[in-house]
């Protein structure tokens, strides 16, 4: 086929107008078990993603399967292995090995030590743990091991029966690091907040009116809505005995900059925050904060980034929990045709977010 463009000549080969063309250029891993290339002049075919040079689009025939690309006289690159697991699928293989045994050690294994179990570096293992889950390993097995203390608390007779439950061989070691799992202590926890001291204040900005709530260790709480009671109420069924009391002057400052932050997305929210949710929704929410101003992604973006293109719906659900609003700005996250979703504060304040960004 041939194509004009002002004086220049342009031929364009049958490769070039597949749709899985673009895949090949852009060395998709999403693509790769979806079909795979040949290219005549080498004899071989290879997975989407094979990081080779970018063959010539008149060498380029697709298959459906690795048979196909067999059967028609071709052999698998030595590179990519395209008839085997990719390479992506044996990292998730490790990362997942590694996953596990942060979640069965009582202390955080070093770095070190999960690199070789994954036969990695501990420069490479530590980006590829990252790229899938979108943790550090650290930060993993921080998020694990929260989830499980939450956990045993709620469903454990005593704290004591919760602390070894979750995996601590000593009460000491357990309180050395519950005020930064829990942001509160552990009994105050079981008892929904009870004993906590968590701060509010309710303010109005152009998308209605803002409930901001704090405790010790950062902001909890952005939420928004048309009626403050309803703010309120949201706030309480949180932390049903946690204490809740009216912001000060000092807090008040605090307010005025998460009004300044919800006015001006684009300017940050430079205040400590206290993210509390599972692994996944940590993961997701991660994703989400690492979304630029004034640009957008699909849940499908957001699962492939944490490395489970499959959870588009459970993404969609961690946006639901969301409880920060703007701060884990999920409001950047659209359909797969760039329309609008669902959001928890209204569909209009996700599209007046998304403009003021835009225009920022």
């Amino acid at each position: 086929m041939t194509t004009v463009t002002g004086e220049r000549i342009r031929l364009e080969f049958p490769a070039e107008s597949d749709p899985r063309w673009a895949a090949l250029v852009a060395r998709d891993k999403s693509a790769d078990g979806q079909f795979c290339y040949s290219v005549a002049t080498t004899g071989v075919y290879c997975r989407p993603s094979c990081p080779s040079r970018l063959a010539n689009p008149r060498n380029v025939r697709f298959h459906a399967t690795p048979a196909e690309a067999e059967a028609a006289g071709f052999r698998p690159c030595l590179r990519c292995e395209p008839n085997g697991t990719s390479p992506a699928e044996r990292n998730a293989g490790k990362v997942a090995s590694a996953c596990r045994l942060i979640e069965a050690a009582e202390e955080m294994p070093a770095l070190a030590e999960l690199a070789e179990a994954a036969g990695l570096s501990s420069f490479h293992f530590h980006r590829v743990f990252k790229t899938v889950t979108g943790l550090t390993p650290k930060a993993y097995a921080s998020a694990h091991r929260t989830k499980r203390v939450q956990d045993e608390l709620k469903r454990s007779a005593t704290v004591t029966e919760a602390i070894y439950d979750a995996g601590f061989n000593s009460n000491s070691r357990f309180y050395e690091k519950s005020a930064g799992m829990l942001g509160m202590t552990p009994t105050g926890y079981r008892a929904g907040g009870a004993g906590t001291e968590i701060r509010f204040a309710l303010a109005e900005s152009s998308l209605g009116s803002v409930l901001v709530a704090a405790t010790g260790k950062g902001v909890c709480a952005i939420l928004l809505g048309d009626d403050p009671e309803i703010l309120l109420r949201d706030i309480q069924d949180r932390f049903p005995e946690a204490r809740l009391i009216g912001g000060d002057e000092g807090f008040e400052n605090t307010v005025a900059r998460v009004i300044g932050f919800v006015e001006a997305p684009a300017l940050g929210l430079d205040l400590p925050l206290d993210v509390r949710g599972t692994v996944f929704q940590q993961r997701v929410w991660q994703a989400l904060r690492e979304i630029p101003v004034g640009s957008t992604a699909s849940y499908a973006d957001i699962a492939s980034r944490i490395g489970s293109p499959k959870s588009v719906r459970a993404v969609a659900r961690a946006c639901a929990a969301n409880a920060l609003a703007v701060a884990i700005p999920c409001h950047r996250v659209v359909r797969s045709d760039g329309g609008l979703s669902g959001y928890r504060w209204g569909v209009e304040r996700k599209q007046a977010l998304l403009t003021r960004e835009g225009s920022a």
